[in-house]
Order: C-alpha cells, then sequence, then structure tokens
C-alpha cells in the first residue's frame, strides 16, 4: 500500500510517497519546489499571480509523481499563505480545474499533525515531553505534550514566519544589527511565551530552517535524510548562523555550501525565528526532524 501527502506551504511544495511496511509508513520518495506562494499576501492581501502559476505547476508535478510511484491516495493541503489570502478560492478553483484538488488545512490540524509525526517517529520514542517547532513562510507553530497524556499542554500557530519577516523587519538583503533587534522584538512579541526552565522537554524542529542549518553545518553537497534527521542544534549556533547568514547578500547566500536552492532569501529570517521560540521555551536546543505534519497525515485513515 502507497500513500502520499503533499505540503502545498507559503514558501515551497512539499512531496512525501510512503509505503505501508512492517506496520509502519517508510518513506520511498520525497520532492522540494520553492515556489514562495505567499511572498507579499501580508501586504497585498492576495496570492500573487506567479507564485500561484509557479505552486500550481509544482503541485501538478508532485501529483503526478506520487501516482507514478504508485500511491493509491493522493493528500494535498494548503496552509498559512492560502489562509491568509482573500483569492483563496481562485487558488484552490485553479487547483480543482487541474485535477489536483487542495484543501485548506487549519492552523490547529497543522500544528497537531506536526506534532504526531514527532510522537509517532521511533528516533524520539524515549523521550516523555515533547516540545515541536515548526517555522514557515506566514506561520509558527508550537506544541509542547507529553507522552502519557491525549491533549497537548500547549499548542498554537502563530502568524510569524520568514515571508512575513522579509516584507516588515527583515526587508534589507543584509540585515543591519538594528534590523535584527526590531525583528526579533516583533518575533517576540507574537510569541508572548516564557516557559519554565525544562517545561519544554525535549524540542524538535520540523521544516527547512532546521534542515538547511545541518546540511550547511556539514558542507553537504547532496541531500541524505539519513545525515540529517535527529542531529542536534544548539541554541548559539544558531544564532551566531542568524548573524553570519545575515551578513551576506541573497546571491552569497546562495553560494554557500549545503544551501538547498531557493532557501537563501529566507534562510536567515528562518534561523532567528528558530532562535527566538527556542528563547521562549528556554531551551538550549533542539534536535532536527526531516518529518512534517505531511507524514503524519499519511497514516490517517
Amino acid at each position: 500500500m502507497r500513500r502520499a501527502a503533499i505540503d502545498v506551504g507559503s514558501n515551497s511544495v512539499l512531496l512525501t510517497v510512503a509505503e505501508f511496511r512492517d506496520d509502519t509508513w517508510i518513506p520511498i520518495l520525497e520532492t522540494t519546489a520553492v515556489t514562495a506562494l505567499g511572498e507579499g499576501v501580508k501586504a497585498t492581501g492576495v496570492l500573487s499571480e506567479r507564485g500561484m502559476k509557479d505552486t500550481l505547476e509544482a503541485i501538478k508535478k508532485a501529483f503526478d509523481e506520487a501516482l507514478a510511484a504508485g500511491a493509491e491516495r493522493v493528500d494535498a493541503a494548503a496552509t498559512m499563505a492560502a489562509r491568509l489570502a482573500a483569492n483563496r478560492e481562485e487558488f484552490l478553483e485553479r487547483a480543482r480545474e487541474q485535477g489536483t484538488p487542495v484543501r485548506l488545512l487549519s492552523g490547529e490540524d497543522e500544528a497537531s499533525l506536526g506534532l504526531q509525526a514527532v510522537m509517532e517517529d521511533q528516533t524520539f520514542s524515549d523521550y516523555p515531553r515533547i516540545s515541536i517547532i515548526d517555522v514557515g513562510g506566514h506561520s509558527t507553530e508550537i506544541v509542547t505534550m507529553d507522552r502519557c497524556s491525549d491533549t497537548p499542554g500547549f499548542r498554537n500557530s502563530f502568524p510569524i514566519g520568514t515571508l512575513g519577516l522579509l516584507s516588515t523587519s527583515l526587508q534589507a538583503e543584509r540585515p543591519s544589527g538594528p534590523d535584527l533587534m526590531r525583528a526579533a522584538t516583533e518575533i517576540d512579541d507574537v510569541f508572548s511565551l516564557a516557559y519554565r526552565p525544562g517545561e519544554a522537554g525535549t524540542v524538535v524542529a520540523l521544516g527547512a530552517t532546521g534542515t538547511n542549518l545541518i546540511t550547511i553545518r556539514e558542507a553537504m553537497t547532496e541531500w541524505d535524510p539519513n545525515l540529517v534527521h535527529g542531529t542536534y542544534l544548539d541554541y548559539e549556533e544558531i544564532s551566531r548562523s542568524v548573524r553570519w547568514l545575515s551578513s551576506m547578500t541573497v546571491d552569497e547566500r546562495s553560494l554557500v555550501t549545503g544551501m538547498e536552492p531557493g532557501r537563501e532569501r529566507t534562510l536567515h529570517a528562518g534561523a532567528l525565528i528558530l532562535e527566538r521560540a527556542l528563547f521562549a521555551l528556554r531551551s538550549e536546543g533542539c534536535f532536527v526532524s526531516v518529518r512534517g505534519w505531511r507524514h503524519a497525515l499519511i497514516s490517517q485513515e
């Protein structure tokens, strides 16, 4: 049995095809396309024609790849950029017309599925309390839950993300120190969290920010999820990455070994959001997961 899920995010389209084997879902194909669907949406209130066109093409390609890989079910869901946009129904209708239906995922569902993806992962099965941080283009999900509990102790989808910051505090290509301070204040005001030390338990970062920081640290020229999944980033390393990446132009960041193509515009913003999330959780660092809410969507009946 094979299933596929497509994450139509604010900045990228992610495909996972998984096969049910030995009582678990094993990913057999994963692809990424950076399409920036949500670029400018906070300023204009609508999805741009270019963002919709590029994203619809990426969705069509993802559907074709999933079906070619033998997926019996393909689920596609859009997140914060579509939730924000006044013209989201036009985008969803165009997706239906090309035979690739996309549904709108709520912020609550996005947070819950992200947590589920980590809780079902054997890599983190020994930790009694888990917190996840999922940095996106226009939202960041933070959830904390004990394994012995049926409900999260905390769960929220915050309206702060990489593309949003690029339209406010981080408009400069090479943000200055004061720019970064203003952005940090903006993020802290949105989170408005202050966990007690140790309250977050084991923190796991989902999404491209964490994985890209690892591929850069390891100078990886070819993607290997087995070398990234479960690795650790400490707070100070992330802080240094914010300053280092912010000192470069977009073109200079694109030349950094390990940088995923298309992430050079947003990674410094993502690293800053991850840093501030860890500060809010009073955590000294986080593990990195290559899984996301799409993996949990695959396992749902």
